[in-house]
């Protein structure tokens, strides 16, 4: 029924009625948490982005306008674009954000969803992430010792500092992922959930 001078929309109240039992069938107190912390590092780091504009215009001003570029400007290019991106992977998993192949995705129940996603979690991503972190430690380490810098004369020092970001994004991968794996077998054990 409408009430006068508004539109009678029964497809919004489902929705939003759907969205509130959504919200309250979704709630995990650890994943709540961890997802937080992962969204706020990724809302920050995403300010990267705006300073890598600005250097890559800043790069091709000097190159194209006076003639000459600036090595530190190149390597820091990289370094901003490398930290940006290896801390977008552990958002893109607390927001639900990555690639997947949603046409078959959208054809499995809430529960073979969960499903697929814990097996994937267990077989895939941990083991993957714990890798690349594990084994990140030694190389940033024996950066770090020795103090490592560009290979280039005029470039950036502390070139630990970027390999650093392996290490840092991979153990904020290993949290986002376990944040995942908690919701999902929480959420899968509940009762209701078909």
């Amino acid at each position: 029924m409408s009430t006068p001078g508004k539109p009678h929309h029964p497809h919004v109240a489902e929705t939003l009625e759907q969205l509130k039992e959504h919200t309250e069938t979704t709630h995990v107190w650890l994943a709540d948490r961890l997802d937080s912390l992962i969204r706020h590092i990724g809302h920050g780091v995403a300010w990267l982005n705006g300073l890598l504009v600005l250097v890559i215009i800043t790069q091709v001003v000097l190159r194209y306008g006076f003639n000459s570029g600036l090595v530190p400007l190149e390597e820091l290019q990289w370094h901003i674009y490398a930290t940006a991106m290896m801390f977008g992977i552990s958002y893109a998993v607390v927001s639900d954000s990555h690639i997947r192949v949603d046409v078959l995705h959208n054809l499995y129940s809430d529960r073979a969803k969960r499903i697929i996603e814990i097996i994937g979690i267990l077989l895939f991503l941990l083991p993957f992430a714990w890798v690349v972190f594990h084994h990140s430690l030694d190389f940033v380490y024996d950066s770090w010792r020795v103090s490592e810098t560009s290979d280039a004369p005029t470039g950036l020092p502390y070139r630990w500092a970027i390999k650093s970001v392996i290490s840092i994004s991979f153990g904020l991968l290993l949290l986002a992922a376990f944040s995942r794996l908690v919701r999902d077998v929480t959420l899968l054990l509940r009762k209701g959930e078909k």
